[in-house]
């Protein structure tokens, strides 16, 4: 039983990794495809800023951003709250508990009713 709490520890790491990876991922193809391509006056514009993950303006460098509206940052963005804690890491702690679960009933169901002998 020990073997399999170890395998799926290794399992949650791997998902773990794969879910961290893929939210970098995700963002910096959200950064390359963004546009901000808007403008309030003639003097003003804005442009994207990574750190921020929003577009910023260029002259007045203010701290109010505002997200880009084209659909390659939309859909990045989107499958990046996918992976995060409103998608697929949201998941993972009734995963844990269902699986820990099931390993305990699975032991208990193994041993064939059998009561203590001695």
């Amino acid at each position: 039983m020990i073997n399999n709490i170890q395998m799926l520890g290794y399992g949650v790491v791997a998902l773990a990794i794969m879910i961290g990876v893929g939210s970098i991922v995700l963002q910096k193809f959200g950064g390359a495809t963004a546009e901000c391509t808007r403008n309030n006056n003639a003097t003003d514009s804005f442009a994207y800023n990574s750190t921020a993950d929003a577009c910023q303006s260029n002259v007045t460098l203010s701290t109010t951003t505002e997200d880009p509206l084209d659909q390659g940052w939309v859909n990045t963005h989107y499958l990046g709250g996918q992976l995060g804690t409103t998608g697929l890491a949201g998941w993972i702690p009734a995963i844990i508990a269902f699986t820990i679960g099931m390993l305990f009933l699975g032991y208990f169901m193994a041993r064939g009713g059998k009561g203590r002998t001695m």
